[in-house]
């Protein structure tokens, strides 16, 4: 099993203490393995294997139950009761109700409680109202460079990211060792997987084809400035007959089940957020890869990469707008705002000047920083280039 450090930091932190962890992310990004590895820190910490109650309501043997309530007494009555108990219900969003069991089992005192699910239905609706300030979350993404660099026995960091952004970060893939045949036949399944379960059946879509020029579209146009109506009349010119409301609503489906993370644009002249120009990104390069095959735009592959990091980082990310420019990320984090433009390269005078001239114009003292895929560092009277194979290895900090 891969140590996914981060995100087991997070719940050994948060370790008998009265609030509901919540682990969200799409399928096969390592949920259940997350929970195996906390397990076994548990019981390698004084924890008892009796103290430990879990379920996967994937597995038929787990998903026995009809109802919330048969959930609810079956944990109930195996509850010791002079210890702590750690109970962990993987993907159970699938189960009608689970939002009361949830609800009675926080408010046994010895109880701590963990939960994971795939599709963010689970932390809106009548979770929330059930919830509201008692549960804290934690959204993971597949593999990032990093965590897939260590596990590898590549020496080539440019190689080792090339063939990354061609096979994705979903954990299993470390097994198949560069099969491109079986890496294709295992992000089939985990696509199709998403697409069945937790698009089209959960939201009973019925026009699958439309909903598959929208997922072609959204592929094919990460990180360009795209709108509902921009896929609706795309989709009608190509004869894929729909409406903006349709694509709005399959546009949500797929944000809810993890597949695209929408990000928004920030006037930073006029400090507040748009309403329009949005953008969408992927949850992993694989599963485009696998999609549309090889492609050429590894400027905006670049961008997506760079987006999943920052996300991983914690930071509250926006598209920046300054007058008529545009900044590729505007970040926010407790620490403050920085600004962040991406390119492969800015060897070329011309290059390096389109990326400089919007950091340019913005007069605040927040952080600028352009990161390129050259190993290339540089001062530019205060904005700086960095290596994006350094920062995605965190040698290099923002």
């Amino acid at each position: 099993m891969i140590d996914r450090k981060s995100y087991l930091d997070f719940l050994i932190q948060l370790k008998d203490k009265q609030i509901i962890k919540v682990v969200t992310g799409i399928r096969r990004c390592g949920k259940s393995t997350l929970f195996e590895l906390y397990k076994k820190y548990l019981m390698d910490n004084e924890v008892d294997k009796e103290q430990i109650i879990s379920l996967n309501f994937e597995n038929p043997k787990d998903m026995t139950f009809s109802n919330w309530k048969e959930l609810y007494d079956t944990i109930d009555s195996k509850l010791l009761n002079d210890k702590m108990n750690y109970i962990f219900l993987d993907e159970i969003q699938v189960l009608d109700g689970f939002e009361r069991a949830i609800d009675g089992l926080y408010i046994k005192k010895n109880v701590d409680l963990y939960i994971t699910g795939s599709n963010s239905y689970m932390l809106s609706g009548e979770l929330a109202t059930y919830l509201t300030g008692r549960y804290m979350q934690i959204h993971m993404l597949p593999l990032s460079f990093k965590e897939y660099f260590e596990t590898t026995d590549q020496t080539n960091e440019l190689k080792a990211y090339q063939n990354y952004i061609e096979t994705g970060g979903f954990p299993y893939l470390i097994h198949l060792e560069m099969d491109k045949n079986l890496i294709r036949n295992y992000l089939d399944g985990i696509y199709h997987t998403v697409l069945m379960k937790d698009v089209i059946a959960r939201n009973h879509i019925k026009d699958v084809m439309i909903l598959d020029s929208i997922i072609h579209f959204l592929f094919d146009n990460i990180g360009q400035m795209v709108s509902t109506n921009k896929i609706s009349n795309t989709l009608n010119s190509n004869n894929r007959k729909n409406s903006v409301n349709t694509v709005e609503s399959y546009l949500s489906n797929l944000m809810d089940s993890y597949i695209v993370y929408k990000v928004g644009r920030y006037d930073i002249k006029g400090k507040e957020y748009l309403k329009t120009g949005d953008k969408y990104y992927l949850c992993d390069m694989g599963l485009r890869y696998y999609l549309l095959g090889e492609v050429k735009d590894n400027g905006s592959i670049l961008e997506n990469i760079i987006f999943l990091e920052l996300k991983r980082l914690g930071y509250e990310i926006y598209i920046g707008k300054m007058e008529d420019k545009e900044i590729d990320f505007v970040i926010h984090n407790q620490d403050g705002i920085k600004y962040i433009q991406v390119a492969l390269s800015v060897r070329e005078e011309n290059t390096l000047k389109r990326e400089l001239t919007p950091l340019q114009c913005i007069k605040d003292n927040y952080p600028k920083y352009i990161i390129t895929l050259d190993y290339d560092t540089a001062d530019y009277d205060g904005i700086k280039q960095i290596s994006a194979i350094d920062f995605l290895l965190g040698r290099t900090k923002l």
